[in-house]
C-alpha cells in the first residue's frame, strides 16, 4: 500500500499530465489552418481512406478564412475554453481532497465527449472513423482522472484513520 505522500505524488503527477494535454489541445485550436495545410501536404503519412477528408477539411477552412475570417474566432474560444479549464485543475494540484469536484467535473465532462461525437457528428456530416478519433480524448482524459479520483479517495481515507 503507497503512503499518503506517495499518493499525493501520484495524483499531482497526473493532473500535471492532464494540465498539459489541456492546454496542448487549446493552443492547437489556434493555428489551425496551419496544421491542415501541414497534413494536407502530408496525407500519405495517414490511412489512405482519411486523405480526402484530411484535404477537404483543409480546403473548408482555407476557404473560410479567405472569406469570413471572423468565423474562426468560435475556434479561437474554443481555445481559450480548453485554457480556462485548465487553470481550474490548479486547484486539486494544491489540495486534492478539498478539490475532488474539480476532478469529478472533469470524468463527467470526458464521459460526454461520446454523445456530442455522436449525436453532432452525424448531423455535421463527420465521418465515424473522426468521431471515434474524438473519442479517445474522453478515453485518454478519463483514465488519469479516474487514477486520481481513486487515488484521492485513498488520501482522504487517510485523513479519516488519523481522526478516529
Amino acid at each position: 500500500m503507497k503512503t499518503e505522500p506517495q499518493l499525493r505524488k501520484k495524483v499531482r503527477n497526473w493532473v500535471i499530465v492532464f494540465i498539459i494535454g489541456l492546454v496542448l489541445s487549446g493552443v492547437t485550436a489556434f493555428p489551425l489552418e496551419t496544421e491542415l495545410a501541414f497534413m494536407a501536404a502530408h496525407a500519405n503519412i495517414f490511412p489512405s481512406f482519411m486523405h480526402n477528408w484530411i484535404t477537404n477539411v483543409y480546403l473548408a477552412i482555407k476557404t473560410t478564412n479567405q472569406n469570413y475570417p471572423y468565423l474562426s474566432y468560435g475556434t479561437d474560444w474554443l481555445a481559450f475554453g480548453h485554457l480556462v479549464i485548465a487553470t481550474v485543475f490548479i486547484g486539486p494540484l494544491r489540495n486534492p481532497v478539498k478539490n475532488i469536484w474539480v476532478i469529478q467535473f472533469g470524468m463527467i465532462a470526458c464521459a460526454m465527449v461520446f454523445p456530442l461525437a455522436f449525436i453532432a457528428g452525424p448531423i455535421r456530416g463527420i465521418p465515424i472513423y473522426w468521431r471515434c478519433i474524438d473519442c479517445c480524448f474522453g478515453i485518454f482524459g478519463f483514465i488519469p482522472l479516474y487514477i486520481c479520483y481513486r487515488d484521492i479517495k485513498k488520501i482522504e481515507a487517510f485523513g479519516t484513520l488519523g481522526k478516529q
